[in-house]
C-alpha cells in the first residue's frame, strides 16, 4: 500500500540527500526534491516525483509551496564540506546555512508542516572531548558545555538550539539527527568537500601498485564511519518515533585513518605505502559515537561492516575514475 505522505528533501543533490530522495520516493511517499544545482548535476539520478533548481537562502523560494499540503521536510541542504573545505571557510558556511535554516523553520511553522528533520553533525560536539585518538564515546549530553569544531559545528548547534526553541513556542514537531561521518557510493570524491573514505578511495584507485599515498595529518587521528544505507534507515525510524532531541546516527567501531586507508587498500588488491601530509588539517584528534541513546529510543544499531562498506564505495568510485 502507497504512503500517502508528501515531503520534501532540500539538499537533494546533496550526498545524503540524493540517496534520501531515492529511498523516500521507493518508499511510497510523494517526493519534492530541491536543490541549488541543476538535478544533471548529481551524482545519483533523482526518482522523485518533483525536482526543483532553487536557492533555499532566499525566502521567495519557500513561497513555490506555500499553499500545497506538505507533511514533512527533511532538510539536509548545507553549504559543507571535508576537513580541509571547513577549516578554511566559516563565514559562508554560517551565513547560508543559518539562512536556509530559518527559511525551512518559518515555512514549516507557517504552513502546519506536520514534522521537520534536520541533519544535524558530530562537529557540535566539543574539542575539548576529543583530545586524544583513544576517545571516550560522545553521548547527546556531552555537547555542552559548547564548544564545537569550527564555524561547520557551531552553526549546526545554533540550528539545534533553534529547533527547540520552534519546538516550545509554537508545537514544531521536530527531528534532529548528529551524523557521524556518513560515507558511500555516488557522492564527492574528487573536490576539497570529498570526506575521508571518499578522498582515500580515490587516491587508492589512482595509484599503481607499488606506489605510495598521503594522508592528511600523522594517519593516528580516529573517527568511526556509518555507510549511507544504515543512515537512511535511521533517518527513518527517527522520523516515525516520538523522539524530538538530538541523537548520534553513527557507528561506535573507531578506527585510525591509518586503518581506513589499509582497510580500502586491502580491497584494492593493490600493494601501496602510505605517506603523512604534517601540514594538511586533520580536524579533532579522536571522535566517535555513543549509540545508547539512538538504540533505546528508536532501537536502531548499524548493520553494514566497515569493510563491506568501503568494498561498494571504492568499487564504484574505481569504476568513475576508469
Amino acid at each position: 500500500m502507497k504512503n500517502t505522505l508528501k515531503v520534501i528533501v532540500t539538499g537533494a543533490c546533496g550526498f545524503i540527500g540524493s540517496h534520501l530522495t531515492n529511498y523516500l520516493r521507493n518508499k511510497g511517499y510523494y517526493v519534492i526534491a530541491i536543490d541549488k544545482k541543476p538535478a544533471s548535476k548529481c551524482f545519483l539520478k533523482l526518482k522523485a516525483d518533483e525536482i526543483w533548481q532553487l536557492d533555499l537562502r532566499d525566502q521567495i523560494s519557500w513561497e513555490l509551496f506555500k499553499r500545497r499540503k506538505i507533511d514533512r521536510i527533511y532538510h539536509l541542504a548545507a553549504n559543507m564540506g571535508g576537513i580541509g573545505y571547513i577549516t578554511r571557510v566559516g563565514a559562508p558556511i554560517m551565513r547560508d546555512n543559518t539562512q536556509m535554516n530559518i527559511n525551512a523553520l518559518e515555512f514549516a511553522r507557517k504552513n502546519k508542516v506536520d514534522r521537520i528533520f534536520f541533519s544535524s553533525s558530530a562537529c557540535v560536539y566539543p574539542v575539548y572531548k576529543q583530545t586524544t585518538p583513544n576517545v571516550k564515546p560522545l553521548k547527546e549530553e556531552d555537547a555542552y558545555p559548547a564548544d564545537p569544531n569550527e564555524s561547520y559545528g557551531w552553526e549546526k548547534l545554533y540550528m539545534e538550539k533553534m529547533m527547540e526553541a520552534y519546538a516550545k513556542d509554537y508545537g514544531l514537531n521536530v527531528r534532529i539527527a548528529r551524523f557521524h561521518n556518513i560515507y558511500g557510493p555516488y557522492g564527492d570524491f574528487e573536490s576539497e568537500r570529498a570526506k575521508a573514505p571518499a578522498a582515500i578511495c580515490r587516491k587508492v584507485a589512482l595509484a599503481k601498485d607499488g606506489d605510495s599515498i598521503t594522508i592528511w595529518g600523522d594517519g593516528k587521528q580516529t573517527r568511526s564511519f556509518l555507510y549511507i544505507d544504515d543512515c537512511l534507515r535511521g533517518i527513518e525510524m527517527l522520523m516515525n518515533s516520538d523522539y524530538d532531541k538530538p541523537v548520534n546516527i553513527g557507528s561506535d567501531r573507531l578506527v585510525t585513518i591509518d586503518e581506513l586507508a589499509r582497510i580500502i587498500i586491502k580491497i584494492s588488491g593493490k600493494k601501496l605505502k602510505i605517506k603523512h601530509d604534517l601540514s594538511k588539517p586533520q580536524g579533532v584528534r579522536g571522535r566517535n559515537a555513543d549509540l545508547t541513546l539512538v538504540k533505546k529510543v528508536i532501537g536502531w544499531t548499524p548493520q553494514i561492516s566497515l569493510e563491506e562498506g568501503l568494498r561498494r564505495t571504492y568499487q564504484w568510485i574505481s569504476s568513475q575514475l576508469s
